[in-house]
This record gives C-alpha cells, structure tokens and sequence, in this order.
C-alpha cells in the first residue's frame, strides 16, 4: 500500500482475531467454529473484487446473476430533514484535510489520517450531544486499523510508531459504558466497530468515470463489500449481545479530499456458505444473492482548502449514516430526529408571525403555490383571488426626431443655477442602457468622473418616459445627494459632484412656465459622480476578476451596504454592472458601489427586479428585508467566481433556482472552493434570508478584513 492508498489489503491476523471469540457466540457452536475458520481466510479484498468484477460491471457470470441496481440510502428528503434537526449543531474540524492527498508525502498522509480522524471525532460528539443530550459520556472513540496485523491504533500512535503506511481504515469503536455490559479492553476489536471509513485518493474523480455517474469506482466498492462482511461476521461471533444482534447491517464510508459517499450493506450472514477452501467464492455469492447493497452518490464533503462543508449534501450523507450507526449500538435517541426537525418549522413560523405574514392559501388564494412552496404575504395586502385579462392596447410611439448619442470624443456641456462646465467623453464604461460614460471635465483633463445623460421630458409621453435613465440620474442624484445631507460620508459609495441640465446647440427659447424649448435635448439632466473604475462586469467578461477581488469586494460592497442601511437606505439593485473596481489614485484598489437609482428610502419605494441578482424576497413580495442587499452580494459573487451559467426566463424560474442551489449548497460550494470566509458568510445570509433580524455587518467586516491582510500584511482604509 502506497500513500494511504492500498491496491490490496491483506488482514494477516484473522485467525488471531477469531481466537478471542468465546463460545457465547451468537451462532450455533459448529456454525462458530466455521465462521471463525472462514474469517481467518477472508483477508484479501482484492481477490473480492476481482472476483465481483464481472457482477460489479453488469455482466452475467455463470449462474446468470446480473448486477442489481444500487439504489441510494437516503432520499434528499430524509436529508433535508435531518438538516433541519441539525440546526444549531456547533460541529468543529481542528485538522484540515489536505488538498494533495495523492502526494507521495509522508507529511500529507499523516495530515490526511489525522483529519479524517479529528472529522469522525466531531461528528459522533456532535450528533451524540444533539440527539442523545449532554448528560452520559461519549461511549465512542476512533482508531484506525492496520492492514498486516488488524491492530487498533489511533493516529497519532501510528504515526509514532511509524505504521502509518500500513493504515488501511479508520474505524468509529463502541467502547460502552459504565454499567452497560461495554468493552473492557481499550484496544479495539472487529465486534465493536461501529463503522468503517475508507480513506482512498480521487474517489470523486474516479466515480466521474464510471458508466453509472457519481458512483464509487468497482475497486473502491468491492473493497468497501469486502470490509463490510468482515465486521458483520465479527459481530455475530461477538461475546456481546448487542454486536451480535447487529450483524445484519453495516454501513461504510468512503472518502478522499475533497469527495465522499456512503455504502451500506444489509444482509444475514448465517445465511452465508462457510467453504473455509473457497471462501472468496462464497463471499461473493452471498454478496450477489443475500445482500442487499445501496450506494450513495459521490458528493462534496470538503472544499479545496479542505475545511469540512458541514451542512453540505456529502457531509450530510456520511452524517446520517454515523447516526443510523449509533442507533444499531445505542438505542433510539432521546431526542427525536422527526421532533427536532419540527422545530425548524416552528422558527420559520414565528419569523412570519413577527413579520405579521398570513397564508395567501388560507385566505382563499388558489394561485399562492410557487414550486410546490406557499407563498406568504403581509396581511396589509391583498390576495387576488384570480387572475385578471387585461386587453392590450395599440398605443403609437413615434422615435423622437433627434435623440442624444454621445460618442468618445464628445463634448457636452452643463449648467445649474450657478455654474457651467464642459466634460469630453473619454470612454463608455458599460454598454448598459442607459450607458455610462468616463469624462474629464475640460478645463482639467488630469481628473475623471462618471457622466450619466437621462432622456429629455419631451422625448416621450410621462406614461412612456424612459424609466432606466430616470432612476439612473434623476432618482440617483435624490439619493446621493439625501446621503451627502446625512452625513454618510465613504469611500466605497460614489460622491455627488454635480448635477444639472444639458445645454444643447442653438438659442434655448424656453418659456418661464415650461421644462422645454422644444429641442430635443432641452431639459436632458445630467449627473457626475466620482470615482471612476471598471465594472465588475467588464473584469468578469476579460477573465480579471481573481480570488483577492472576491474577497475585497464582499468587504467593500459589505462596508457600503453597512454605511447606507446605517442612515436607513438600501441599495435594492446590486449586481456586476453597479460595482467598480477603482485602480487610480489609490495604492491598493478598491471596490465601489454604483447605481444607487432604485435604493430604497421608505417602506413605498420597490426595487428593481433582477431573476439573477434580485432577493428571494424581493422577487416574492416586491420589497426588500433586512437581509436583501446582502443576499444579491451573494449572487455577485457567486456568479463572479464562476458559478454556472442559467438560463432564467420567469420569476418562478429564478425562485425555483434559488431554493434548489441554497438547499443543495450549490453556491456555498462553489464560495468555500475561493474562501473558507466567503463561504461562512454565505452560510450566516442564508440563516436571515426572508426574515426581520439585521445583519451583523461588523463581525463579518472583521473576519473580512482579518483574512485580506493575511494575504497582504497591511491594514486597508476603510474610512470616507
């Protein structure tokens, strides 16, 4: 065996280990004897697999036997239950797994032991703290198993003795307790494993290779079957009655650095042929015949930076596996996993009772259902009963007969009460519509800001007015402007610099009483703002958007967010187009958010809707909660690190999206593999989404800011 990773394990000391078998055993005397005889024969998976190869591949071998269709041993739907029950569950990792674990180091197969170690530790403590209480000791300990002499070693001791090539699994051990009829000894034995995990390199990348998708390789599942029926026969030759009466089922992990999945095996042994001159044979027609074999699918359990994603599917699976392995040693739980689980309804429930919600269904609202969820509004607003036909009608909209385009080059000038000055378009920073432009004003072509041009009162009718460039400079220059009185004073929020109307070519006849001469661009407002950047957009498209900015545009975006909700206003339309990356006049870059058109100023004003980047919230109710702005943060980023590409064409769609990528952790994921931090906070806004409770910006500003200066070893200015 190399690296952790043996091609054939061999336990050399079966007969040894059936030795201290008594005659208590749960089988008849000569069956016994048999089975121990059987036992110390049975050492080699390989020659398992090899024999399984054919049946494991779906071809039929001499008796017609054809592989059965492994189905899982658990549904998403006892998953997500035992999420919910796990709510609250403070579980730890204290040792990383390493990222290489196929490295031929020794220094990485140690780290890879120890954490697999340190992993199965916090698991049953954390489960056995949630289900069984706080009140007995912890009847569990983890030891791994050395494939020449079957001995127990914990990892640390066997890297002492420097046997940590020989470890060929990690067992969790039932030791009992006082009073319980448990174990004396504090070595381990095969009857007291309570489950096995194999730890074996590119599980993840193997089972991708397989014709069946994301299931274990055949040399890892025959390897994973052949310790399973080496602990069952165990067990029914166990001195202890509860080994023996759980001989029939046995459950087996199976993981490499970043993957896991889960292989369970039921079956009576008594039923199996002892033929101590064939036994390989005879394993492996009870396998095909008498077992009954379900296999998980290969999931994620920990993130490239090999921190345990806890509340991901992979974990959750190799999770419920633990707790239905202590329940087979220990007995039901004191507390159930259905009444916990229930308590996650019962916290939903009183978030809407606190947000003064109804049930549309309850009152009569037949259309309430989206994705199978009921959608819950405030009981200050009506449910329509029925969905009402409206007539279209063909309203005539003539193009003005000048419209304002500005090109690179161009020059505009501007007025207000008291001045007039002229900017020259340098650039168009977004091809948006409406567009932004990068100007320098004339008279100092040194500094740059960002020009933003609205539609003219008289290009269209109010009811037909262009709405885009209205909240882009009217409503905007309202916003920053209400900031500047405030007080808010950031570097991460643009600055008003000034605000007017176009002056177009030609006399401007404009009566007294009107807004227009009649010009095409007469009355066209105008707003200028500093700093300039690139759009997060733009860096995304060029492939210049790296983990260092992730990581300083969460702080940043998160530093805005904190300062606006802190004079109470809110953003309501985050996404890459409305964040810049500012390079000049800064010796570190920084990020800034822009687009402040639709932020919300009173409970009335309503957010733009986005299916990509708008709150879960805000596509359901149409306004934002506490947690909104922080939840399209999220979607940025997600994005912005390469998550993958949706088609979205609906808003049921976009919620459907939503609730399938949270409860799956599909953007968590995809987070923890940039920052362990990213995918924390991630973790922290999913827990608030929906509900009333503020953000604790500071705690994770902090934490934030704690990890860009590790990687840079200065402090940032947060300051305006």
């Amino acid at each position: 065996m190399e690296g952790g990773s043996p091609g054939r394990v061999s336990l050399g000391s079966g007969r040894k280990q059936s030795s201290a078998s008594s005659s208590r055993s749960r089988l008849p005397g000569s069956s016994s004897h048999a089975c121990k005889d059987f036992l110390s024969k049975f050492v080699d998976s390989e020659i398992l697999t090899l024999t399984l190869e054919d049946w494991l591949s779906g071809r039929s071998d001499e008796s017609g036997v054809k592989q059965p269709v492994l189905d899982v041993p658990f549904d998403l739907g006892e998953l997500k239950k035992f999420d919910y029950a796990l709510e609250g569950v403070a579980f730890q990792q204290l040792v990383r797994m390493p990222t290489a674990l196929y490295a031929s180091t020794d220094a990485v197969q140690a780290i890879a032991h120890l954490a697999i170690e340190d992993f199965l530790h916090a698991a049953v403590k954390g489960l056995w703290e949630r289900f069984w209480g706080h009140e007995s000791a912890l009847p569990f300990t983890v030891q791994c198993i050395h494939s020449t002499s079957a001995r127990f070693y914990p990892a640390e001791e066997a890297l002492a003795r420097d046997k940590l090539d020989g470890v060929c699994a990690t067992a969790i051990l039932f030791k009992g307790s006082r009073g319980s009829g448990g174990y004396s000894s504090s070595r381990g034995k095969w009857d007291q494993i309570l489950e096995l995990v194999l730890l074996r390199p590119d599980i993840g990348s193997l089972s991708a290779c397989q014709n069946d998708g994301q299931r274990p390789s055949h040399s890892v599942l025959g390897e994973a079957l052949f310790f399973a029926l080496r602990v069952m026969l165990s067990r029914s030759l166990s001195k202890s009655r509860t080994a023996a009466r759980n001989s029939n089922c046995m459950y087996v992990l199976l993981v490499d650095s970043q993957y896991g999945g889960v292989v369970k095996v039921e079956g009576d042994v008594r039923t199996l042929e002892f033929d101590s001159s064939n036994v390989y044979d005879c394993a492996a027609d009870w396998i095909k015949m008498n077992a009954k074999i379900t296999v998980s699918p290969v999931d994620r359990v920990w993130n490239k930076l090999g921190n345990a994603n806890w509340g991901d599917v992979g974990t959750l699976q190799i999770l419920l596996a633990i707790y239905h392995s202590i329940i087979l040693f220990c007995g039901p739980p004191k507390y159930a996993l259905e009444d916990l689980a229930t308590e996650h309804s019962s916290r939903i429930q009183s978030r809407r009772s606190e947000r003064a919600l109804t049930d549309c269904s309850e009152a009569g609202d037949s259309t309430s259902m989206v994705n199978g969820n009921r959608l819950f509004r405030s009981q200050n607003r009506g449910c329509s009963p029925e969905i009402v036909e409206v007539q279209e009608e063909t309203v005539d909209v003539r193009p003005p007969e000048e419209t304002l385009k500005l090109d690179i080059g161009s020059v505009v000038a501007m007025e207000d009460a008291d001045f007039r000055k002229e900017y020259e378009i340098n650039d168009i920073l977004s091809d948006s519509d409406p567009p932004i432009y990068h100007s320098t004003p004339v008279d100092e072509p040194s500094r740059g800001y960002l020009l933003y041009v609205g539609s003219s009162p008289s290009h269209l009718e109010p009811a037909w007015e262009d709405m885009n460039s209205w909240y882009q400079v009217q409503r905007q220059t309202k916003v920053l402007t209400l900031m500047k009185q405030r007080g808010l004073s950031s570097k991460h929020i643009p600055q008003i610099l000034a605000s007017g109307r176009l002056v177009h070519p030609g006399e401007c006849n404009k009566p007294s009483n009107g807004v227009s001469c009649g010009h095409p661009w007469c009355g066209t407002p105008i707003l200028v703002t500093s700093p300039v950047g690139e759009t997060v957009s733009n860096l995304i498209r060029n492939g210049l958007f790296g983990v260092q900015d992730a990581l300083k545009c969460c702080h940043d975006c998160l530093t805005a967010i904190s300062a606006a909700s802190s004079v109470g206003i809110r953003h309501g339309d985050i996404r890459p187009e409305n964040v810049i990356r500012v390079t000049s006049g800064s010796r570190n870059p920084y990020f800034v958010l822009i687009g402040w058109g639709h932020a919300i100023l009173e409970d009335r004003d309503r957010p733009s809707m986005n299916l990509f980047y708008s709150s879960t919230f805000a596509l359901q109710e149409g306004k934002l909660c506490a947690a909104s702005d922080a939840e399209s943060l999220i979607y940025l980023l997600y994005f912005a690190c390469g998550g993958v590409s949706i088609e979205l064409d609906s808003v049921e769609g976009a919620l459907q999206w939503r609730e399938s990528s949270w409860s799956k952790r599909i953007i968590q994921q995809r987070l923890g593999d940039v920052s362990a931090v990213l995918k924390a906070f991630a973790d922290y806004v999913d827990s608030l989404c929906g509900t009333p409770y503020p953000i604790d910006y500071d705690i994770w500003l902090r934490r934030l800011r704690r990890v860009i200066n590790e990687d840079h070893g200065k402090e940032i200015d947060t300051s305006g």
